[in-house]
């Protein structure tokens, strides 16, 4: 306390060296030291200025003094530790997480799991396991109806932090469903070029096939018939065309008259070949 106001007012003009994060930090595990419950440590936390996050508490709540009796807040359980793995299961972290980063015993992460107000894991002894009881039920977690149940009640939950762990896990799945959408209709389509593919090259080995004057060895339909066959004469206007598709295919012809027998062969197998490739 000054009692000359010179020394008092020339104090206060002293300029402050701000806090390092390693004093803030010692600061804080002071005070947690001192502090009655998470509650209280808060508080003073924030009336100091000081770190006062999440995760700066749930860091300092090991240093926190045991009581039997906590004034306000939430009560504590008899172990820090426990205090830890309560808060990490309420900002969403697995029991299997929680229990392999603090190194709890099965009864400490019950203790834990109780003290953080959630269901207790089910009984696993294998022993008395049965071949009914292996069957998911529908509150099963694995289980599709588990699941959503799950959604449901992490979305419902008190704490932002599993609030809105439950919207990214809804987002990645709703993402999921239409990536699988997706590549089925990606393969479908993928099977069907393939087909379409096998059977275009088909055509185009029969059409080589006629190109090089050899007969098309598939049996002809008997819509595929050649107008020779059913007619037994061929008009003005097929054997100009005739003519015509020999000509595009490297046969020499006359301008007039009937072509050889080999054109009308070459000619008839390339029709059938064509109307098996459409009738497939």
């Amino acid at each position: 306390m000054f009692t000359d106001m010179k020394e008092a007012l020339e104090a206060e003009a002293l300029e402050l060296t701000p806090v390092s994060t390693g004093q803030a930090a010692a600061a804080s595990t002071v005070i947690a030291r001192r502090a009655r419950d998470k509650d209280d440590l808060a508080e003073l936390l924030d009336a100091l200025e000081l770190p006062c996050g999440e995760d700066d508490l749930v860091r300092l709540l090991p240093h926190l003094p045991t009581t039997d009796t906590p004034t306000t807040g939430a009560p504590m359980p008899d172990k820090a530790f426990t205090a830890v793995a309560a808060s990490m299961l309420n900002n969403g972290d697995t029991p299997e997480h929680v229990r392999s980063t603090l190194g709890l015993s099965e009864s400490e992460l019950a203790e834990a799991v109780q003290h953080a107000g959630l269901p207790a894991a089910p009984d696993t002894d294998d022993d008395a396991t049965t071949p009914e009881e292996a069957v998911p039920a529908p509150n099963d977690p694995a289980s599709a109806d588990g699941i959503e149940a799950l959604l449901t009640w992490a979305e419902n939950h008190s704490a932002a932090s599993i609030r809105n762990r439950a919207a990214r896990v809804r987002s990645d799945l709703s993402e999921l469903t239409e990536r699988h959408a997706t590549d089925a209709a990606q393969r479908e389509a993928e099977e069907r070029v393939a087909k379409a593919k096998a059977e275009l090259e088909s055509a185009q080995a029969q059409l080589r096939e006629v190109k090089t004057g050899r007969r098309a060895t598939t049996p002809l339909s008997p819509t595929a018939a050649p107008a020779s066959v059913s007619t037994g004469r061929r008009s003005k206007e097929e054997l100009a065309a005739i003519r015509t598709w020999a000509r595009a295919n490297g046969y020499q012809v006359a301008d007039r008259g009937t072509p050889a027998k080999a054109v009308l062969d070459a000619y008839d197998a390339a029709r059938s070949a064509a109307n098996l490739t459409l009738a497939g």
